[in-house]
């Protein structure tokens, strides 16, 4: 593996955004985007139904969480563990 020692503490992680109660009408239930959450704390979410579109945020997932859970009819669900790269690259 090549040296990891440049790289930021934190990797990029992935998740989604899992809808169980669709508040608008607009985006349905189920999975109802993607997204990355930045090591710089910043987040960038895509979303699955048409027209889809990919929105950034500066603030990362607390404030995108904070506009799309509607209350808790949205949930950010984690694909990635938090993995350094160095622990990466020492397995």
């Amino acid at each position: 593996m090549s040296d990891l020692s440049e790289l930021p503490e934190l990797e990029p992680r992935r998740f989604y955004l899992q809808r169980h109660l669709d508040v608008t009408g607009a985006s349905g239930t189920g999975v109802v985007a993607w997204g990355v959450a930045w090591p710089d704390g910043s987040a960038s979410i895509r979303w699955v139904r048409e027209p889809a579109s990919v929105v950034f945020w500066p603030g990362g997932v607390t404030d995108a969480e904070w506009v799309h859970s509607h209350g808790g009819a949205t949930e950010v669900v984690w694909i990635d563990g938090q993995t350094t790269a160095r622990e990466a690259e020492a397995s």
